[in-house]
Order: C-alpha cells, then structure tokens, then sequence
C-alpha cells in the first residue's frame, strides 16, 4: 500500500541550547504530516468527516538520530498500521537519507456535535485502508 510522504520546513526556532532539533517539535512536525494526510488529501479522497473530528489518544516517538537545522525540509512518511471500529493507528518516520525518528499515533473519531468518540464511518475506512501496512 501507499504512504503518505509530506515535506515539513524545519524552523531555525525549533533547534534548542544544544543545537538540535527539540523533541518537542517532533511532535509538531508529526502534526503537520498528519494532518496533510487527514484533513487536505482525506476531503479530496471523500474521507471529509475526518476532518470535521478525530483526538489523539496515544502517542509514541523513538528518537533514532539528533536532526539539526538546516534549510532543506525532511520527509515524514505516514501509513496506517490498524484499523479498528473506533479508532486507528498511524506509523511514521522522519526521515531524509538517515532516519531521525519512528512514531505512531492512536486517533479516535470523535463527534464534536456530541462531545464522544464515534465509530469509523465506510468512506474513511476505505481511505484509511489505501494506507494500511502491516
């Protein structure tokens, strides 16, 4: 199946006093892949409703390499690793030739209208499912 590969800008504000890349901005950085993934290619592919609400319910970093500064973006890959009835998992990497981490993040559809999670609806199951490794 196909991963999702996003380009992500590393801001000369996200190095820390050692001057690397905090581990906190991995995160941000992960934000952005996914919601490229969910939000702008989800509504073209008719997955819409995942973006009108899905929560973070776990998330997981291996720090493989310190990623320093520079002004070329870094890759994030992004692919699904299940799919369950009411939520699903996402594996990615950042990456250029060397691996600077591996992650995963467990995401719940939730109904904003009432306030809990919901289960997956068909369209973003078959969206997800053109992403699925295992």
């Amino acid at each position: 199946m196909a991963r999702h590969v996003y380009h992500a800008t590393l801001r000369w504000s996200d190095m820390d006093a050692y001057q690397h890349i905090n581990n906190v901005q991995y995160l941000r950085l992960l934000e952005e892949a996914r919601v490229d993934m969910m939000f702008t290619l989800g509504q073209r592919e008719g997955a819409k409703t995942l973006s009108e609400g899905v929560v973070i319910a776990r998330h997981e970093i291996d720090y493989v390499r310190p990623m320093v500064w520079r002004p070329e973006p870094v890759r994030i890959e992004t692919w699904v690793s299940k799919i369950g009835a009411a939520r699903f998992t996402l594996g990615y990497e950042i990456l250029d030739e060397t691996v600077y981490a591996r992650a995963s993040s467990v995401l719940v559809p939730y109904s904003l209208d009432e306030q809990r999670p919901r289960r997956l609806n068909e369209d973003e199951r078959r969206y997800l499912e053109g992403f699925l490794e295992s």
